[in-house]
């Protein structure tokens, strides 16, 4: 029974004893905060064409990509909201070009968020599915606050995305497993519907833009031909399912398993160039997937031995299955 089931506030509360002690408090109010707007996020994006909300504002962000009139709406409303919880040093958005100080955060144990608003806003237009995903990081005390995400990506407190499909899903981590919820669109609840969330070794499907063929590298090459190649004995080929929007794309390979691509450019082999965000998309992908028993690599080492030297880093991502990631690698290797 719905009525039943666990709140997200109530797994909070009954998970702050596996959190980093110093910011079990902040962290548990930052994600329920983060919740309250993913509600938000939800009813708006149900009522976007008839409020004149779809298509572009004008412009882009510092990342290259069209801004979407969403995208603004979405980074405006999160950080308000955050800036209320009285835990926030600090907010690295994609939507901003530098950190959004905030004083009430400031202090020793402050939290800075990373953070994608609304990513995957080009599918929009077509009704696609997008999401919000996020990243916790220590503050170290340091002012402004929002250089302490700079160094290793593994230093991450708590880490999730929300799903804006169907239904409206919210996963997340604090370094204790990985956990679903699904929005009560009755009640406004967040309710556990997925408790302790393992991903599959192996799986059957791998998803990436395949436009992008003659760009890859040889081995990324070589590993998709391998998935595409027949052979019953041990379960190939893969099906491709490919959505275009990185959290519905690693959801599925989550809980289903497979593996989800977003490779570099090899255009140029001497400057090969990642698409995705490295603190506030693949980082935090990282963490929730690898607190599930998946992987996560950019084809040759480990997501979360990175260390970012920008807030708008670019890097590939190859994220799933262990199996699948591992036997990628190798391909890169050869």
């Amino acid at each position: 029974m719905a009525d039943e089931r666990i709140t997200l506030s109530e797994h909070l509360a009954g998970r702050r004893s596996a959190m980093a002690p110093a910011y079990a408090g902040g962290v548990a109010v930052i994600l329920s905060r983060l919740a309250d707007v993913a509600a938000v996020i939800e009813r708006e994006l149900a009522h976007a064409a008839l409020r004149d909300q779809l298509g572009y504002a004008g412009g882009t962000n510092l990342t290259g990509d069209q801004v979407k009139k969403l995208d603004l709406w979405g980074h405006d409303i999160v950080v308000a909201a955050l800036r209320k919880t009285g835990a926030v040093a600090a907010v690295v958005s994609e939507e901003a070009p530098e950190p959004v100080e905030m004083y009430e955060g400031k202090g020793p144990h402050g939290i800075v968020v990373c953070i994608d608003p609304v990513d995957g806003s080009s599918n929009l237009d077509v009704n696609g599915i997008v999401g919000t995903i996020f990243s916790l990081r220590p503050s170290r005390g340091l002012d402004p606050a929002g250089p302490a995400v700079l160094g290793p990506v593994g230093d991450q407190l708590a880490a999730g995305y929300v799903m804006y499909g169907p239904a409206c899903t919210l996963v997340y981590s604090a370094g204790d497993g990985t956990h679903g919820f699904t929005l009560d669109r009755e009640t406004g609840e967040f309710l556990l519907t997925h408790p302790e969330i393992r991903t599959p070794r192996r799986g059957k499907t791998y998803g990436i833009n395949e436009g992008n063929v003659r760009s890859w590298h040889p081995g990324q090459q070589a590993f998709v031909q391998f998935l595409r190649t027949p052979d019953k004995a041990n379960g190939r080929p893969y099906s491709l399912r490919y959505v275009g929007s990185m959290v519905a794309d690693v959801h599925r390979f989550l809980l289903a398993g497979g593996i989800f691509m977003y490779p570099a450019d090899m255009s140029d082999p001497a400057r090969p160039t990642g698409k995705l965000r490295l603190l506030y998309e693949v980082a935090p992908m990282a963490f929730v997937l690898e607190q599930a028993g998946g992987r996560a690599s950019t084809g040759t080492e480990r997501v979360l031995d990175l260390v970012a030297t920008e807030y708008h880093q670019r890097v590939p991502i190859l994220i799933g299955s262990a199996d699948e990631v591992a036997l990628a690698e190798d391909f890169y290797r050869r």
